[in-house]
């Protein structure tokens, strides 16, 4: 039997309370995330690293001292090992962060020493963005670059549409549904909170909004609920440029003016982190009885759940299935013309 490496992306979090400054120092020095001048981008990086490093100790002291993103990862990396067994595939994944342990380099001298015969990069982001997805991969392809590591590797770019992964998240969401109309009368309305970006990344082509709103959009027909009330929002603004709106705040302020609950969904989160466990369970949740919004609910993340975990499955035996080479979860590009960061060629 062939062995399989399946290497899982995430963003990575700070393992300790004294990891919190090197974790940011790391994230900004990113040129995919600061896009400044490169001679200017270590010391601006510094500035803000050490402004954060304060208010985000404390957002990761609510939650234990650190980010629980490794752990729930490397859960489903191994969820995922059981799950391609069943389907006759030995595989064994491994855990890549971009900011903070273990590194892609780490990572890569890893899969080296277990010598699989290829690999499959699985970006755990959804939707692709250059912030998070690009800047993974371009990390991945250096480091491995150094280690030696050189297989023949599939790489999927995306997953934001793909069926088994909309049908989990959509039952996931039925379920959170249930549960919040059960627990009062208000009208309810979903939040679709994904992370934010700088407007001015998605006007120069990123992809990232128009998948963002494409998951949202699938969720919703899959749930079969004809007219169910529901926004698309962005939540995590982190300078003062223009971001993408309306922001997750602001939809909340909206709901409270419309007198009607709000369940929140993380649409571009698959594992727990701070900005589920403290922004949306906590932040946000305070906002919401602040301004009188008659309930407030927050749907899980997927983190390992059964369905999702297997949509994952799914997504490696498919793209294995069409060779070495990068591809989306159809395969070719489903981005438009004008989102021009999309990594994949226009037919």
């Amino acid at each position: 039997m062939k062995k399989l490496a399946v290497v899982l992306f995430n963003l990575g979090g700070p393992d300790s309370p004294q990891a919190v400054k090197p974790f940011l120092l790391n994230l900004f020095r990113d040129p995919a995330i600061l896009r400044v001048p490169f001679f200017v981008r270590p010391l601006l990086a510094w500035v803000i690293a050490r402004g954060r490093a304060g208010p985000a100790a404390e957002i990761y002291a609510r939650i234990g001292g650190k980010s629980p993103l490794l752990e729930l990862t490397q859960a489903q990396g191994r969820a995922l090992e059981r799950a391609l067994a069943e389907r006759g595939i030995g595989a064994r994944a491994f855990v890549a962060m971009r900011y903070w342990h273990p590194f892609a380099l780490e990572t890569a001298r890893e899969v080296r020493s277990w010598d699989p015969d290829e690999v499959v990069l699985l970006p755990l982001y959804p939707q692709y963005s250059s912030t998070t997805t690009g800047s993974s991969l371009k990390n991945w392809r250096e480091a491995a670059a150094r280690a030696g590591l050189a297989r023949p590797v599939t790489t999927l770019c995306c997953f934001f549409a793909d069926g088994g992964y909309v049908a989990a998240t959509a039952s996931i969401v039925r379920g959170a549904l249930e549960r919040a109309r059960a627990a009062g009368p208000a009208p309810l309305r979903v939040l679709f909170s994904a992370h934010g970006l700088p407007e001015s990344i998605v006007l120069k082509g990123d992809p990232y909004q128009y998948q963002v709103e494409g998951t949202a959009a699938k969720i919703v027909a899959a749930l079969g609920e004809p007219g169910l009330d529901h926004v698309v929002c962005y939540q995590s603004r982190v300078t003062p440029v223009k971001w993408l709106e309306p922001s997750t705040e602001a939809a909340i302020e909206q709901a409270a003016n419309d007198k009607v609950a709000v369940l929140v969904v993380p649409i571009a989160f698959v594992s727990d982190h701070s900005e589920t466990l403290v922004e949306l369970d906590i932040e946000y949740r305070e906002l919401a009885e602040k301004l009188g919004v008659p309930g407030y609910f927050r749907a899980p993340a997927q983190n390992s759940d059964g369905g999702f975990i297997a949509a994952l499955a799914d997504l490696v035996v498919t793209g294995r299935g069409r060779g070495p080479g990068l591809c989306s979860f159809s395969g070719g590009r489903v981005c438009p013309a004008r989102h021009t960061d999309c990594p994949l060629p226009l037919s």
